[in-house]
């Protein structure tokens, strides 16, 4: 069946991240559904069950942006941007991958698109841990977390922009190797070489602070 290519994924993502309840019609139990059957449903041309699969997925997706592209509209953009690819494509979507990990590569090329076109830097201070009471207390303390903040921002936001998505899934999202590979469009090998040099270039920035 071919998908409409107007508004119908901006209604879905529209009504996903709405405040308002499940929407009514949807058949008792589809809003726990698995991926795959939504997927189905969604393939031919389901807007419902599209909805559930937006409203699953767009927060993972949308930390996945920001933190590659450092900026919430530029982020939100790309989100959007893969949803109304993944619809546009959910008919020939054959469940080769699990459809969180599509998802994450048509996010992933997107980012990947933006960063061609505009290499920008990353503000990566999300990355810090909350501050103890007591350093927060001590101004000295909280200079020294502020500067390691500074360091950690900065040593990110350099690295090399597959270094840095392979971070982020793995390290902020806890994706298995597997995963991250399909979702990059790569190796596991690659992935262990692109987290090793990340990790090494952070540590070394990190140095000081040790």
């Amino acid at each position: 069946m071919t998908h409409s290519v107007g508004t119908s994924p901006r209604r879905a993502t529209a009504r996903a991240t709405s405040a308002g309840p499940v929407v009514p019609g949807l058949a008792d139990g589809l809003p726990s559904a698995s991926d795959d059957l939504l997927a189905t449903r969604a393939g031919e041309g389901d807007e419902e069950a599209f909805a559930i699969l937006v409203r699953r997925h767009s927060r993972p997706l949308l930390t996945l942006a920001f933190h590659t592209l450092g900026n919430l509209q530029d982020a939100e953009d790309a989100v959007q941007d893969a949803f109304i690819s993944a619809w546009r494509r959910l008919p020939d979507f054959r469940h080769g991958s699990a459809f969180r990990t599509w998802m994450y590569r048509i996010t992933v090329n997107r980012c990947l698109n933006s960063l061609r076109h505009r290499p920008a830097p990353v503000p990566l201070n999300w990355v810090a841990e909350p501050a103890a009471p007591g350093m927060r207390s001590s101004p000295a303390r909280a200079a020294e977390h502020e500067a390691l903040t500074d360091a950690l921002a900065g040593a990110l936001g350099a690295l090399e922009p597959q270094q840095r998505i392979c971070w982020i899934l793995r390290e902020l999202q806890g994706l298995p190797y597997a995963e991250i590979a399909h979702a990059t469009g790569t190796t596991e090998q690659t992935v262990r070489g692109r987290l090793y040099r990340a990790r090494r270039t952070l540590k070394e920035a990190l140095g000081p602070w040790r």
